[in-house]
């Protein structure tokens, strides 16, 4: 359930996740003090924008929603393109709606779109430039999978595989509707349809993981900073995660891998 740096950058794949949150400081030192952020100033196309680093590289994004746009705040995936105004394209005439851009990065590191899928699910597009993605992928503290989480895979798998060029195929876990998305063979991202277990009050969702060294031990940290646990530790065959929420209600899973 790991995905290479450079997997992530090929064209299709998710490649940066970002957050838009209403406090910048308080978030900041939330994953600071669970992941050990550091951040520094990012392009200001939509308000306040930093980039977090861990060892120096690149992990994620943080932003800051303006006053007046009282949005829920969550982690969005953005996945790879060659061309995002041609992808862009792509989206619009299988069924998906692009709600912001494409547009150029303010520092010219690349290029961007916000859009979402037939079932409402909310991702982003990436041209890179000189910014390609996440630099730091597989140690704790980093994103290391990304999975649509949606009502069932029938209805928007063949989305992905025309838009983004994704093969699909059954997870094998027995009794449930899981699909592993694979460019070029290797494994990529996952959609899990969830049936009426979807939440009304988030919908389609892609959600983010990030490796833990230990994740009761993070979990309990994740408390004490202010969020919450919304689903138990629990063992998998890729691992041991949980689904928690930040301080602001930004839901993400947190996994120990091995």
């Amino acid at each position: 359930m790991t995905t290479e740096a450079a997997t992530r950058r090929m064209s299709g794949a998710p490649c940066w996740v970002s957050l838009l949150a209403h406090s910048m400081s308080a978030t900041q030192e939330f994953y600071g003090a669970l992941f050990g952020w550091e951040f520094r100033p990012g392009p200001q196309h939509f308000g306040p924008y930093a980039r977090a680093f861990l060892d120096g590289r690149e992990v994620a994004g943080v932003g800051e929603l303006a006053p007046d746009r009282h949005l829920p705040v969550s982690w969005t995936t953005y996945l790879a393109s060659d061309d995002a105004d041609v992808t862009a394209e792509q989206i619009r005439s299988c069924g998906g709606t692009v709600g912001v851009g494409p547009l150029d990065a303010e520092d010219d590191t690349g290029r961007m779109a916000i859009a979402s899928d037939p079932q409402g699910a909310i991702f982003g597009i990436w041209q890179g430039r000189t910014l390609m993605g996440t630099a730091h992928t597989g140690e704790p503290g980093t994103p290391v999978w990304n999975e649509l989480v949606t009502r069932d895979t029938g209805s928007v798998s063949p989305f992905y595989e025309h838009v983004f060029g994704f093969e699909a195929e059954p997870a094998g876990v027995a009794g449930l509707d899981h699909l592993t998305l694979r460019l070029k063979g290797r494994p990529v991202a996952g959609v899990h349809g969830v049936g009426t277990g979807l939440p009304r009050d988030r919908g389609s969702h892609w959600m983010t993981y990030f490796a833990v060294p230990h994740t009761d031990a993070a979990a309990r940290r994740v408390t004490e900073l202010g969020g919450q646990v919304l689903h138990a530790a629990r063992d998998s065959a890729h691992g041991r995660l949980a689904t928690v929420a930040d301080s602001e209600g930004a839901v993400f899973t947190i996994i120990q891998q091995g």
